[in-house]
């Protein structure tokens, strides 16, 4: 027994001599933040693991942009329709068309940025379509997305009216796929022009007086795959000569965006940068994550056991080495770091839900999910000198979805709750954290137990947000607030009895944040108790 303590002691005094070194390498060795350490299993030792957490309050210089914290809406299945849109004669109370309790919910996340009309949607998508009198609005057929007949009776006077009930930025995705350069850079001048042109005469006849500002334009999407079938060298051809006409007008600063890659395919994110940097403010990235199946059965949301549950935690940290690849080529051709990386898609994505159209990509939304986009999220906001913008795939009725519809019914689902727990997050400070922990193994599998995020508001305070990916045991965390004589401590919790709770139109409060108070003061330390499968925002003043 005391040669197994002294083993542990030794070793405890070899990582924090070599902690530089661990913090390199957390990323090979799967610990979850790029600035946390790891602490290694304790293979046949009688000593329990202790789970440590030093918080460096008096350090950190990068800010955690609020946009990590995005939306994106698709016209796919009912995202758009029945989700935002209802139309001015629906019964269900609405603003022009577009539903009071959907913008209720999304201003209580404050919605920082929303992302419109795709997706896949995109470069299909001609906006002439969607201007006008709705009744003269042609129809098309969206291919991509069930064959279904699609109105154009949201289009971008609603979609803009949307963002300024919302009180957030617009990201418009530009058709590169199928569309024209002057398609592209009409559409531009339509929405941003004050002066006197063709374009915003016609915006006037269309009932907008004065221009809109749109902040963000990606010129195409995936254009590796449904944008196109394009080689990264013939986008980035297409990228340069496109991106010229999308013009700033009339005190309107447009972000062009790039089309990057799907997950690791790092020789499009290298061709695209190389080729494109000069004339781009950001580049995309999207990463969407399922459990052990594949793309073609990728699982049901709310039926698994613990074997699919470890492998969405598996998975969903590969977001890690990821975000860390990705950055290491824009740091190599982008040495000033001006470049934004945006993750504008990612999240989980399972088989549709029995009984309806497997094309809309509508799936319930469990506690595990709410602990992926935990993890997602505490990724971003390690990454965030180069992480810029996030939007999770989708706001409504599709993927995971912060809300779901049913005529006049609206229910948030755990996704959406934990977005709202960490908008402490917003625009606060990133604080450097050394994470020691346990594993959580399942079978010869293991994934780090704990995955941690901290920063500093304007005002002071420490925001702490911890996921237990555990879903059955508890996990004690000693954390110490370096810089900081912390005296006031409180938080909230996202958990629940099962791995597969979930929140329905007959049960929409099943899961709920609460009050959490499963800490105490042991000397300078402060102890957590984080319950298994949970979420946890701690604050610390």
């Amino acid at each position: 027994m005391e040669h197994a303590k002294l083993r542990w002691w030794l070793s405890g005094m070899i990582r924090a001599a070599v902690a530089v070194v661990l913090m390199a390498t957390a990323f090979a060795t799967g610990c979850a933040p790029g600035s946390a350490t790891r602490h290694p299993v304790q293979e046949e030792s009688e000593e329990p693991a202790v789970n440590r957490l030093v918080i460096h309050t008096d350090a950190g210089k990068e800010t955690i942009s609020r946009n990590i914290y995005g939306h994106f809406a698709e016209h796919l299945g009912r995202c758009i329709y029945e989700g935002f849109w209802v139309g001015n004669n629906s019964p269900i109370p609405n603003t022009r068309g577009i539903r009071n309790d959907v913008v209720e919910a999304l201003r209580q996340l404050n919605i920082p940025v929303l992302r419109w009309p795709g997706g896949c949607f995109a470069d299909e998508y001609h906006w002439t379509d969607g201007i006008g009198p709705p009744e003269q609005r042609p129809t098309m057929v969206n291919t991509h997305w069930g064959m279904v007949t699609e109105t154009n009776a949201f289009g971008t006077h609603e979609f803009l009216d949307l963002c300024e009930q919302l009180g957030c930025e617009a990201y418009i995705a530009g058709n590169v796929g199928s569309g024209t350069v002057e398609e592209m850079q009409d559409w531009v001048e339509y929405m941003t022009f004050d002066g006197d042109s063709e374009m915003a005469n016609l915006r006037r006849a269309n009932g907008r007086d004065k221009p809109w500002r749109v902040k963000y334009f990606g010129v195409g999407n995936e254009n590796w795959g449904c944008g196109g079938n394009m080689s990264p060298e013939f986008y980035a051809d297409l990228y340069n000569r496109f991106q010229t006409y999308v013009r700033s007008y009339s005190g309107n600063r447009i972000v062009k965006i790039a089309c990057g890659p799907g997950s690791e395919n790092y020789h499009w994110m290298r061709v695209v940068m190389e080729r494109c940097s000069r004339r781009t403010d950001a580049i995309s990235l999207h990463h969407y994550v399922r459990g052990s199946g594949n793309w073609t059965r990728k699982g049901s949301a709310t039926r698994f056991d613990e074997k699919e549950w470890f492998a969405l935690m598996k998975n969903t940290l590969t977001i890690y080495p990821l975000l860390k690849n990705s950055i290491e080529i824009m740091d190599k051709v982008d040495r000033r770091g001006r470049i934004g990386l945006l993750v504008d898609e990612w999240g989980t994505w399972w088989d549709a839900e029995p009984g309806t159209n497997p094309s809309f990509l509508y799936q319930q939304n469990t506690l595990r999910d709410a602990v992926s986009a935990g993890i997602f999220l505490n990724a971003f906001n390690e990454h965030c000198r180069r992480v810029k913008m996030a939007n999770i795939a989708q706001t409504n009725n599709v993927l995971q979805a912060m809300i779901l519809t049913e005529g006049e019914k609206m229910i948030l689902t755990p996704t959406y709750h934990v977005f709202e727990m960490y908008k402490v997050h917003h625009d606060a400070v990133l604080l450097p954290v050394e994470l020691q922990c346990a594993d959580y193994q399942l079978g010869d599998e293991r994934v780090p137990a704990i995955n941690v995020s901290a920063s500093r508001e304007k005002s002071g305070k420490i925001h702490v947000s911890v996921c237990n990916l555990d879903p059955s045991n508890s996990r004690e965390l000693q954390c110490r607030f370096q810089g900081l004589d912390a005296r006031r401590f409180s938080g909230r919790v996202l958990t629940a009895e099962g791995m597969a709770a979930h929140n329905t139109f007959d049960r929409p409060q099943a899961v709920k944040p609460a009050r959490f108070d499963d800490f105490s003061i042991k000397g300078d330390a402060l102890t957590v108790t984080l319950p298994s499968k949970s979420v946890v925002v701690l604050e610390i003043e």
